[in-house]
């Protein structure tokens, strides 16, 4: 339908002459009528008191122009029952309030607010054209500026790279009663060749997103989240769902068509990995460590105080995907049930206050576990199988050592009454220099000590591969906390 510059047809009505526009909404109240679509609604629930504030609404005129709204909990069921997403509604009578300066998810200075003489209807046969919905991207460039602003709130386009820790080049398993239990799933996107950003769906919007990425018979690609809060997360930007928070994917919006058509043009573009960047080593304390639950990895300079007596320092693991194996009549089982080996030879793996697996314990002792098991049978021929190797000298001998940890945290951590973190590997320990070497020898460690360290995330977890860590943590739950000796970490 051709517009003219006001936006009203040449041949509009007497009716339709008094439909006021988003753009002239003003502070105050108005004895007029508004005409819009219902792109979306939520519930407003105050954090602290966990009390319902009032319905907020998105809603676009016909002239594209978006504008909050929003329905006082008093008045919410009173037009509740007629309001559906996408539909067209009339609206006589409203006060324009003053737009929130927090988190807005309109550009608009004002709120389309209901008020006590307002009149809500639905618009069954109307041939006037309204979008469907309008969104407001962000690159990685605006999120950074943004970040942590406490401002509005923009949406984030792109092509998935990881989804739960796990890559695209097979199609993700979603572990939905992990989400359930974890409240969110987090996804790294990459938006169109900038850099890739860590993306955590909470709530509602983790829930969409499993239900959505299982409806696709194909693995899909491109992710619009919108309204993402940026914050900054150890030192990297991360964006989070918010409650107005909606999924979108492959072929579900334009925006997601166009970009699934941009990606097919630009294959390379979908198999790049900036490993700076999903890998990226963010700066945090022990503190931060264990404040907030993440599936990161993380590394740790820490000075070892003791080896943990009294609870098995190693365990038979599987030779396939490295989880806890279990005794049967004449075999191991692995207790991976992702795990395809039916059967397994096993293989003794570290374990400890910081638990060591795969290279980690012979980057730190100079021996495999295997073989330090196996050299104890061979000198004990009397032992039996069952016979529990008790903590070999080589690992003794490491009480005292400095080394940077590079270590994993899971939500197996704070979801039970372990402190145990896993190891994943040993880096190289930059030499102090002689200022800091004697500042720190002139300075009693206790094992009681809040010293804090650097540290930096190095890689996702592969919840795929993370059931070993977890087995092996869960030896630790029974061990108080207190009767350990930390790790120390420097500064």
């Amino acid at each position: 339908m051709a517009m003219k510059r006001n936006g009203k047809s040449p041949a509009s009505s007497e009716s339709e002459e008094k439909v006021m526009f988003f753009r002239d909404v003003s502070l105050g109240p108005h004895e007029t009528r508004l005409r819009f679509r219902l792109i979306h609604f939520w519930e407003a629930q105050n954090p602290v008191k966990k009390t319902l504030i009032g319905l907020e609404m998105l809603l676009i005129d016909e002239q594209g122009t978006v504008i909050q709204g929003f329905i006082p909990p008093g008045r919410i069921k009173k037009y509740l029952p007629e309001m559906k997403r996408g539909s067209v509604y009339e609206l006589i009578n409203f006060y324009g309030s003053k737009n929130k300066p927090m988190y807005r998810v309109a550009d608009h200075i004002a709120t389309v607010s209901f008020s006590w003489n307002s009149e809500f209807s639905v618009l069954h046969d109307i041939s006037i054209p309204f979008d469907e919905d309008r969104f407001r991207m962000h690159s990685y460039e605006d999120f950074e500026t943004n970040c942590d602003l406490k401002g509005d709130l923009y949406d984030v386009l792109g092509h998935m790279k990881l989804v739960d820790g796990q890559s695209l080049t097979e199609r993700p398993t979603i572990d939905e009663a992990k989400i359930a239990t974890t409240r969110h799933i987090m996804v790294h996107v990459q938006s169109y060749e900038g850099p890739v950003m860590k993306l955590y769906l909470w709530d509602q919007a983790a829930t969409d997103f499993c239900k959505k990425f299982k409806s696709y018979e194909n693995t899909p690609t491109v992710l619009l989240v919108t309204v993402v809060n940026t914050k900054r997360l150890g030192g990297t930007l991360a964006l989070s769902s918010m409650s107005p928070t909606r999924v979108f994917m492959d072929y579900d919006v334009q925006p997601t068509i166009d970009y699934f058509t941009w990606l097919s043009s630009n294959p390379e573009i979908a198999k790049q990995v900036s490993a700076d960047v999903v890998t990226k080593r963010e700066m945090m304390t022990i503190s931060d460590i264990f404040s907030y639950m993440t599936l990161e990895s993380a590394k740790c300079t820490a000075t070892i105080d003791d080896v943990v007596h009294g609870s098995a320092w190693y365990y038979i693991a599987c030779t396939g995907c490295h989880s806890k194996a279990t005794k049967s009549a004449n075999s191991l089982i692995c207790t991976n049930p992702r795990c395809v080996k039916d059967t397994t030879a096993g293989v003794a793996h570290e374990q400890g206050f910081f638990v060591l697996l795969g290279d980690a314990s012979f980057q730190l002792t100079g021996r495999h576990a295997s073989e330090l098991v196996s050299n104890y049978f061979e000198a004990n021929k009397d032992k039996g199988p069952d016979h529990e190797v008790p903590v070999p000298e080589a690992l003794m001998s490491i009480i005292g050592q400095t080394h940077k940890f590079c270590v994993k945290v899971t939500d197996h951590n704070f979801s039970g009454n372990t402190r145990a973190i896993t190891v994943t590997k040993i880096l190289p320990l930059d030499t102090p220099s002689p200022t800091e070497a004697s500042l720190e020898n002139a300075i009693p460690a206790t094992s009681k000590e809040a010293v804090q360290s650097g540290s930096d995330v190095c890689e996702p977890s592969d919840s795929r591969g993370g059931s070993a860590g977890e087995e092996s943590k869960r030896t630790f739950d029974s061990v108080d906390p207190e009767k350990v000796k930390r790790a120390r970490c420097e500064k």
